[in-house]
């Protein structure tokens, strides 16, 4: 392939002018005018970063236009189409049709277009600066004594030629490999679960996503330990742990009552039917502590009558499985600790929920702010079904032969930001298990004058939600066997194909939840308990006898997706991905030294030396730094078939990013 030929700066001073002429090259303009005319791939890269006014001669100008306007139609951009474009009449003022033929020649390679363009650019914003410079002698001259209206003007010409080198720069957003954040598709939930929690929503004016995940932390408050899923070739429990982070003076304690109120009714109904085996079991204990008292003392009494120490034994057995049950209790609050979860667990056959406005305390007690020890087996244990055994000193061990915790709290942006400060959360997987939302507050834009919730949806909401409660725990059954939802043959497919599409996006280097696959890993399997979830609330009388379809997984999908991208900036906020960090780092380099152009080798010297081992490690980094809009490579020119390593420049805005 034909190098590059050199670039030279015109001069074009009439003789004996001693002032520079204005930056320029006749030969980069050619380059790339020539170029845009053999490659529409051409025209394609070079056009954002170039309009008319960037060329220097005029009958450049003109050429540039008319490609332009030629293939806003779709028509050809050849010369000859060029040409006719431009018309007979002015065609002499470009130098004719000959010279669009010229510009063709002069091209030593179409793939170095953006290059040239890059030289045409900086040129014309050279040429800007210097008629800046020349109206603001101009202004300092003629100035009356006015300060404020001169200062004015200069600020004006300095907003101008600033507009001017950020022309061809998108915006840039904030650092994140998160995209938008979605609301929560509260259309997902059965009618009756989100009719109420839109109109709770309105109500307090608090985005929906706080009412809706409650809303799911209330069907497996409801169904954990009482129904799995088989997904096929794995099974998963019907226990979620939801993560909801808002600011303070959001109304979440309203929201929490309000979404939360029918099950503190099944609660209340559970522990009324439970009363009279309560005073039963309680009696029969009483007994059994009498005879084994009785017969204690008889053995005792004589110690060598075998037969009253067989009674003793046996009364004493009597008296060890003589338990009282505890009185149901479905979920803690606010004061919820870890020991007190465990204990709960334990009393309550295995399942239990915690359901609290602000949940920071749990997750600090569980990190080891007290023992300075993190202790988060119960929340691994129960998330998963898992048996736990707890052994303490000085008090009864504590067995839970499969434990369902359900976990729906509200966390500050502080609180889930401090979370990376642990590393056991990540390192054994309590990141990985919580389904976290951060939806934007509406502090500022609230309605003071909100709609009432409708009577009728607060009335089914809570005789629908209390009835599912109630129809799914069983109240002194510790043995019964959950129920087992299965899918249909369809649903069956399209979790094979959630499969399928989730593999390729845990690829390292390649993948977008690449850097999270300790939280990518487990979504297919909460889609599975959050499609079993809407199926029980959809089939309130039958659930347990039928299928999960096609319709109810695909809404279940839909709030894994939803999920997926709030978890993405979760793991952003808890600084979980290198490639952003390493993003920050290489913004507040470039920032710190007024860097405006670099290279990859200039980062692996200077701000990421002994951070990143080779070049190929810098990809994910600067694909960050580009699709944000911070960065854009400047292609280097083809030299013997082979470009050389490209160079990136900086966003003109860099000095003011605040992400």
């Amino acid at each position: 392939m034909t190098n590059p030929a050199p670039l030279r700066v015109v001069d074009t001073r009439p003789a004996g002018d001693d002032l520079d002429a204005s930056p320029h090259s006749i030969e980069a303009e050619q380059c790339v005018l020539g170029a845009v005319m053999l490659s529409p791939t051409a025209l394609a890269e070079v056009r954002p970063l170039l309009d008319g006014s960037d060329f220097y001669r005029p009958a450049h100008a003109r050429i540039w236009d008319a490609v332009c306007a030629l293939a806003d139609r779709g028509a050809p951009v050849d010369p000859l189409a060029v040409g006719a474009h431009i018309g007979t009449r002015h065609l002499a003022t470009i130098g004719g049709a000959p010279y669009l033929h010229t510009l063709i020649s002069r091209v030593p390679a179409a793939a170095n277009a953006v290059y040239w363009a890059h030289m045409v650019r900086d040129l014309a914003y050279a040429r800007t600066v210097a008629e800046t410079g020349t109206r603001l002698i101009q202004f300092a001259n003629l100035a009356d004594g006015d300060a404020a209206e001169l200062r004015a003007k200069v600020a004006a010409e300095v907003a101008a030629v600033t507009a001017a080198d950020r022309r061809g720069w998108p915006d840039p957003m904030p650092l994140s490999t998160a995209p938008t954040l979605p609301a929560f598709p509260v259309w997902c939930l059965p009618d009756w679960a989100a009719e109420y929690a839109a109109a709770v929503a309105d109500l307090t004016q608090t985005p929906v996503d706080l009412a809706g995940c409650l809303a799911l932390a209330a069907l497996a408050v409801a169904a954990a330990g009482n129904v799995t899923v088989n997904a096929g070739a794995w099974s998963e429990p019907t226990n979620l742990f939801l993560v909801m982070v808002l600011p303070p003076g959001n109304r979440k304690s309203e929201v929490y009552k309000a979404m939360t109120a029918p099950i503190r009714a099944a609660e209340g109904i559970l522990c009324d039917l439970a009363a009279p085996l309560i005073a039963e079991a309680t009696i029969a204990r009483k007994v059994a502590e009498a005879d084994a008292e009785r017969t204690e003392k008889a053995a005792t009494d004589h110690p060598d009558d075998l037969d009253r120490r067989a009674d003793a034994s046996a009364a004493r057995i009597a008296l060890d499985n003589a338990t009282i049950p505890a009185e149901p209790a479905l979920f803690g609050g606010n004061d919820s600790t870890v020991e007190k979860v465990t204990s709960r667990l334990a009393e309550q056959n295995g399942r239990y929920a915690v359901l609290a406005p602000e949940g920071g305390k749990l997750f600090s007690i569980a990190g080891g702010r007290y023992s300075g020890t993190p202790d988060i087996g119960v929340f691994l244990s129960g998330h998963a079904g898992e048996e736990i055994r707890i052994e303490r000193m000085g008090r009864p061990s504590e067995r839970i032969d499969a434990a369902a915790l359900t976990i729906g709290v509200c966390l500050q942006p502080g609180v889930l930001a401090g979370l990376g400060d642990t590393p056991e959360f990540r390192e054994q997987g309590l990141l990985g298990r919580l389904l976290i939302t951060m939806p934007e507050s509406k502090l500022g834009y609230r309605n003071a004058r909100p709609d009432p919730i409708p009577p009728h949806a607060a009335h089914t909401y809570e005789r629908t939600l209390t009835d599912l409660v109630l129809s799914l725990r069983k109240f002194g059954d510790p043995d019964g066997a959950p129920v087992t939802l299965t899918f249909t043959g369809q649903a069956q497919e399209a979790v094979i194909d959630l499969l399928e599409a989730t593999e390729p996006r845990l690829r390292p280097g390649t993948g977008d939840l690449a850097h999270m696959t300790d939280w990518a890993g487990k979504l297919v399997g909460a889609v599975v308990r959050i499609a079993a979830l809407l199926h029980l609330a959809k089939h309130l009388r039958d659930g347990d006898g039928r299928p999960i379809d096609l319709a109810t997984f695909q809404e279940a999908r839909q709030l894994g997706e939803y999920f997926t991208a709030h978890a993405q900036a979760a793991y952003d906020a808890i600084g979980a991905d290198p490639a952003v960090n390493h993003a920050r780092t290489v913004l507040d380099w470039a920032r710190r030294t007024e860097t405006t152009r670099f290279t990859a080798r200039d980062l692996m010297r200077g701000p990421l030396k002994n951070r990143v081992r080779k070049v190929a490690d810098l990809d994910p980094v600067l694909r960050v730094l580009q699709t944000h809009g911070w960065i854009r490579q400047i292609p280097g020119a083809r030299t013997g078939g082979r470009p050389t390593s490209p160079a990136y420049e900086t966003h003109p805005d860099l000095s003011q990013d605040t992400g």
